[in-house]
């Protein structure tokens, strides 16, 4: 008897580690005019990895340090289930951070604040 091989959705190819996709590279240039104008210190892209549980990571896209706070932020085009399930676990296991989702919609920036309030700057 022959086995048959089930066929298996198309995965999408995986971006490497250390390099930004094209709405990163966008983000960064946010964040820069933000470190000009003193509303951000420092950024650092893939800079730290969270542990949730054993063997379950996060690596947030930035991590963003400003006078007030420590913030990380994710920067999506498409949100897949279980990376926002990590990202609001990680929300709620480092509270002391403050963590956004971040999306490109129109030309805008579109930012989502979970845990902490959102801080007052422009």
């Amino acid at each position: 008897m022959r086995t048959r091989r089930i066929a298996r959705p198309a995965r999408r190819c995986a971006q490497a580690r250390g390099r930004m996709n094209g709405t990163e590279r966008a983000y960064a240039i946010r964040l820069e005019a933000m470190k000009a104008s003193g509303d951000v210190i420092h950024y650092a892209f893939e800079a730290v990895k969270l542990r949730l549980a054993d063997r379950t990571w996060y690596t947030p896209d930035f991590l963003v340090v400003t006078p007030d706070r420590i913030e990380f932020h994710e920067v999506k085009g498409h949100w897949e289930d279980d990376a926002q399930v990590k990202w609001k676990v990680a929300a709620e296991q480092f509270s002391w951070a403050a963590f956004a989702a971040c999306r490109l919609v129109g030309g805008q920036w579109e930012i989502e604040w979970y845990g902490k309030e959102e801080p007052c700057r422009g």
